[in-house]
């Protein structure tokens, strides 16, 4: 534009699309269009999987999702999900649903060299991470990435997001996570239905012939999982990406088992003990109590001792009663880990010693356990272990 201001101010008289013509048959910055190629799919070959930011009015306010597509190349059967974060557990629950959807699984699935699938390197060099490529054996398939650069290799799943963004997303509001993948699938289920005027087709159609080629999911298709070892907190609640979940109050201070799936959240405690709740998607640090957790109304919540050693020690050595409330205001150490020491060296040497050691180390205000163990082993030394210096008398 710039050039053209300065031509007919300078006396030439020409338009600005006569110069941009101009331009584009002499070259001048001008690059000219590159052939492309076409790829050709035969039915149940590859399935194209991608993922795209998009944002969405969900729950009355804007926010940004990520956007799982996957694309039957052959007869372009859609199906693609919502998620607040794609990592791998969200990939392995995308794809699993997609091949439930599609009742069967192609011979590859094509990706974007993702880290959530890449080990190592690129395009025909790349490396799925065991996880991911025992879950492709599972159902039959092997994940492949085109080349770097080469975005049309992945046209048939790039081609869609902008259909997704501008049809569905948008004018649309939904009132949860759940809502928005159940508008999803309702509104592939019309897509796949409908007359395609770039392939003069439709996909259900085609898909008739495609579904045959498709290999059969297995018979039994394992839930896909997560496991998280928690502690139960002095609330009675077990967190997990910045969610607490409620358990029974007689659990607090006990290790469980967190099992993580699409949908629920299973706390398990040991084989007869178990938790369900519904699972929240997004680390919204909400806090979900179940009403048979909650305490009688007045009665609220009995914590247990947060320190059980303290009153072993003191039921074994009562002497040590000073000395341990010295000690939980002076240690160095984890309270509890400095308990737990004394506890061990009550146990394991002789009485007398270690009264006596624990009674110099509290004159001179020491309160290093290490130091103290030390003490006990040289009253120890020397008052159980004395060695004869002379040697024995023939008689």
């Amino acid at each position: 534009m710039r050039v053209h201001e300065e031509l007919v101010a300078s006396g030439a008289q020409l338009s600005y699309p006569a110069l941009t013509a101009f331009c584009r048959r002499h070259g001048i910055g001008y690059q000219p269009p590159k052939p492309i190629g076409q790829y050709d799919f035969q039915p149940g070959k590859e399935l194209q999987h991608d993922t795209s930011p998009h944002e969405a009015e969900l729950d009355g306010r804007r926010r940004k999702v990520q956007t799982a597509s996957a694309v039957l190349c052959y007869s372009r059967m859609l199906f693609f999900q919502c998620y607040p974060r794609f990592q791998r557990f969200d990939c392995k629950v995308f794809l699993t649903d997609a091949l439930r959807y599609f009742g069967g699984a192609t011979e590859q699935v094509m990706i974007d060299n993702t880290h959530v699938v890449v080990l190592r390197g690129t395009g025909r060099e790349m490396v799925p991470v065991p996880e991911m490529a025992a879950f492709a054996e599972r159902f039959g398939f092997q994940f492949v990435a085109h080349e770097i650069g080469d975005a049309n290799r992945s046209g048939r799943v790039e081609r869609p997001f902008g259909f997704i963004e501008g049809n569905f997303l948008a004018g649309r509001t939904f009132s949860s996570w759940e809502d928005l993948n159940r508008q999803a699938r309702e509104w592939c289920d019309k897509v796949n239905s409908t007359y395609k005027k770039h392939i003069r087709a439709v996909p259900r159609e085609l898909f008739a012939i495609e579904r045959l080629h498709l290999k059969p999911l297995p018979a039994w298709i394992p839930e896909v999982y997560r496991l998280h070892q928690r502690l139960v907190d002095l609330e009675g609640y077990v967190a997990l990406h910045s969610n607490r979940y409620s358990v029974p109050v007689d659990w607090i201070g006990r290790r469980v088992e967190v099992r993580e799936s699409k949908d629920k959240i299973e706390i398990q405690l040991d084989a007869r003990r178990l938790v369900v709740h519904r699972r929240i998607p997004e680390a919204g640090h909400e806090r979900i109590l179940l009403p048979e957790h909650r305490p009688p109304r007045g009665q609220g919540v009995s914590r247990p001792d947060p320190h059980p050693e303290e009153k072993t020690i003191l039921t074994a050595a009562p002497e040590l009663t000073d000395y341990v409330a010295a000690l939980k205001q002076r240690s160095r150490k984890v309270v509890t880990l400095a308990l737990r020491q004394l506890l061990r060296m009550l146990r394991e040497y002789p009485r007398e010693p270690l009264l006596g050691a624990v009674r110099e180390a509290a004159r001179y205000g020491l309160y290093d356990l290490d130091r103290l163990e030390r003490m006990i082993l040289r009253r120890v030394a020397r008052e159980y272990f004395l060695l004869n210096q002379e040697p024995p008398r023939d008689e």
